[in-house]
């Protein structure tokens, strides 16, 4: 246990060049207490003190802002920097050395039932603001821009960006720039428009053709 703890405090030195002293990061980092926390919860609700578990993560979600239900699987050397607003669902799985920012949700669509949550690999991570939503797979060392929501599959060593997200970046090789053309998303009134002249243009064709040929 104090493995993971100490592990939990270093992680924070690693990644924010603003941690000062352990007595600091373990009085004021809230997403250390949220990560300790769910620890707690998760341990709890394994062994099906649901109540005690969920009571665990709201408590910890009052203090410091991050929503972590206690059913979530998290690995070893998570990192949430300015977690306020973070959202993790039930049925998520994080692997080791995961970091996400504020205002990122690990949720579901609403349709799904069972494993209803993204699925984040090792060395994953989610930036500022994006939205992960479903039982999706993230792929190991693959990264999520601020901002992004994120529907589909992501492969390994992956860069996503955009709304929906596009993978942008994939084995370090830059996808082609036809494939990021937000503009080009479908217009389904504009499909309609089009396939009805197409229909039109096919009956004024038949019409000719129908016409007696001394007319």
């Amino acid at each position: 246990m104090f493995k993971r703890i100490r592990e939990d405090i270093e992680v924070i030195f690693e990644q924010d060049p603003a941690a000062r002293s352990y007595l600091e990061v373990i009085l004021t980092y809230s997403g250390l207490h949220a990560i300790w926390a769910h620890r707690i919860a998760h341990a709890l609700y394994k062994r099906k003190f649901f109540f005690l578990a969920r009571l665990i993560s709201q408590i910890s979600r009052f203090f410091t802002g991050i929503e972590i239900h206690p059913g979530a699987k998290i690995g070893r050397r998570f990192f949430i920097d300015h977690g306020m607003g973070v959202v993790i669902g039930e049925t998520c799985e994080i692997g080791n050395n995961v970091t996400i920012y504020q205002g990122v949700t690990l949720g579901g669509t609403g349709k799904e039932k069972g494993k209803r949550h993204p699925t984040l690999k090792d060395n994953v991570l989610v930036a500022t603001g994006a939205k992960v939503l479903g039982s999706i797979t993230i792929g190991e060392n693959s990264k999520i821009g601020a901002g992004s929501v994120v529907l589909r599959d992501v492969p390994p060593n992956s860069t996503v960006v955009g709304i929906p997200g596009k993978v942008v970046v994939k084995d370090g090789v830059k996808v082609t720039a036809h494939d990021l053309r937000h503009n080009e998303l479908p217009d389904p009134i504009a499909e309609k428009i089009s396939d009805l002249e197409n229909k039109i243009k096919g009956l004024k064709e038949e019409i000719e053709r129908l016409k007696p040929r001394g007319e």
